[in-house]
């Protein structure tokens, strides 16, 4: 087997089969493998999404698209103004896979299969003659005067341009800050809360559109949350963990939050609200029926838990009562202890710092022809295909630049 290439892509994921595919496209000549240390290929691709694979996001504008970005929206407001998710449908339109949006703005392949984008890039390295070798362990990287030479468990290969894209390795960062290279430690981004209260514990599958805050933090989020059987998740909890990544991460994920089950209404609004309830349904139990656009059984343990008993009627609220329910409505505390990934979708903040690299072309200000693509670089974003298209957008521009 030949073990010279003119570029060696290290990571069989979904950036580095974007980068490889589209560099033979625009130069057939060239000869590419890719390198993966697994037994299988675009794995993280697969489980994405459930299963469905969440391709991208429906925000064609790169200022609006970098602001779902905790670690990355300056430096990926350039590549996205060359490649940016328009471009990703129309990718993949050319090569045979048709995209739909869902209400939420997520793109998914129309078979809701990701199977679909792996056939379509196993279909793509095939034509190409791109070489895919898996079971390869990167053990380390040299650097010669027009070179570089990648030693793996099983074979030595040499390139004239390296193209990393590993995502969260550890072992390939250790080898990269021995290069030189700044590496941001790794923390969990994308995760749910673990939260035991009596007031959430047999609410497993209620969800409700709430604000909710990081006693003591700037940190808050509006959006979807989820009872679960662990704790909270749903979108508005995952945009929290990915901006309070670091903070949290700190606090050992031992923290306080402040749930307003109301959204925006604030507690003088809503004691206001329960008053004229009182008068309006004197006569109706209080726990029955939710006045607010609450679930049932959600608003049924908010008034539990305001020492209201679930026979008592509006008209024989006490005052205290009113104010226990206006508290636990607008700003319930909920103590967390620990957390758990979400799905599969285990993503991390941390990488490369993204002072090294030259955005124009994502190739390394301290080593000439090396490149860096998708999750190896300190760069994350929320739930709901954000995380692929900096993928995508930062191997096209490697293509592009090579």
């Amino acid at each position: 087997m030949n073990s010279n290439f003119d570029i060696i892509v290290v990571g069989g994921g979904a950036a580095g089969f974007f980068a490889a595919i589209n560099i033979v496209e625009n130069n057939p000549h060239i000869k590419v493998a890719i390198l993966e240390r697994g037994k299988s290929v675009l794995e993280k691709v697969r489980i994405s999404g459930g299963g469905r694979c969440n391709v991208t996001h429906a925000c064609f504008v790169p200022n609006d698209l970098v602001k779902f970005y905790p670690r990355g929206e300056k430096e990926l407001r350039g590549p996205y103004h060359q490649f940016c998710s328009g471009d990703t449908i129309e990718w993949f339109e050319k090569h045979g896979v048709e995209l739909k949006i869902e209400d939420d703005g997520r793109m998914f392949p129309t078979t809701d299969s990701s199977q679909t984008i792996i056939d379509c890039f196993l279909t793509a390295v095939k034509k190409l003659k791109i070489e895919v070798l898996t079971g390869q362990s990167v053990q380390s990287l040299f650097k010669g005067n027009d070179y570089w030479k990648v030693e793996t468990n099983n074979e030595t290969y040499s390139c004239q341009k390296l193209i990393m894209t590993t995502g969260s390795n550890p072992k390939i960062w250790e080898m990269l800050q021995n290069m030189g290279h700044t590496i941001v430690p790794p923390v969990p981004s994308l995760f749910t809360f673990n939260i035991k209260d009596s007031r959430i514990a047999t609410l497993m599958g209620v969800s409700a559109f709430a604000k909710v805050k990081i006693k003591g933090t700037k940190l808050e989020s509006v959006g979807p949350l989820l009872i679960t059987h662990w704790g909270m998740s749903g979108p508005g909890i995952l945009r929290l963990s990915a901006w309070g990544a670091i903070i949290l991460a700190e606090k050992k994920y031992q923290f306080t939050i402040q749930v307003n089950w109301l959204g925006d209404a604030t507690f003088e609004e809503t004691l206001e609200q329960l008053k004229e309830l009182k008068l309006e349904q004197a006569k109706k139990v209080v726990s029955k029926k939710s006045p607010f656009e609450l679930p049932n059984r959600l608003w049924e343990s908010l008034v539990l838990a305001s020492q209201i008993d679930s026979e008592v009627k509006w008209a024989d609220l006490s005052k205290t009562q009113l104010t226990n329910l206006a508290s636990q409505l607008t700003n319930g505390e909920f103590q967390v202890n620990g957390k758990s990934t979400f799905k599969e979708e285990f993503v991390t903040a941390g990488g490369i710092d993204l002072k090294e690299i030259n955005f124009k072309t994502m190739e390394s200000k301290l080593h000439d022809n090396l490149y860096f693509a998708g999750e190896i670089m300190n760069i994350d974003a929320i739930t709901g295909g954000f995380n692929f298209q900096n993928a995508w957008t930062s191997g096209f521009i490697i293509a592009s630049g090579i």
